[in-house]
């Protein structure tokens, strides 16, 4: 598996398409323990490119800059959450996988966790 490097994760985070040869770490990336962390790590990278500039050239009242971006930021935060599913098997999707393919990805890697959970339940309630 080969991970991009930052340029080209950069890219990816804007939205951008990875070459064929990443598609294994796109899936990786949807699919691994931390993907909600790495989602929104993904998310905020567009907002600290608009940020900076807004903060650095926009006149104004500095608490004002920052006071819209903090709103600015919140919102893109809800959305992102609210999108996440969407938003990671779309990436997925880009990399040349069936719609889907990451969740069940997902879901076979606890299946087991889940069914030992299950089985003592079931042994201590039943």
């Amino acid at each position: 598996m080969r991970r991009p490097g930052p340029a080209r994760w950069v890219w990816y985070a804007v939205g951008g398409r990875l070459p064929g040869r990443y598609r294994e770490w796109v899936l990786y990336d949807a699919t691994c323990p931390t993907w909600v962390a790495r989602h929104l790590l993904r998310t905020a990278v567009p907002l600290v490119l608009v940020s900076v500039p807004i903060v650095l050239f926009v006149p104004g009242p500095l608490w004002v800059r920052l006071c819209g971006l903090l709103l600015g930021w919140l919102v893109s935060a809800q959305f992102a959450i609210f999108l996440l599913h969407d938003s990671v098997d779309h990436r997925v999707r880009k990399a040349g996988y069936p719609p889907g393919h990451a969740q069940a990805v997902r879901d076979a890697a606890v299946r087991a966790v889940r069914e030992q959970a299950r089985a003592r339940y079931d042994s201590r309630y039943r």
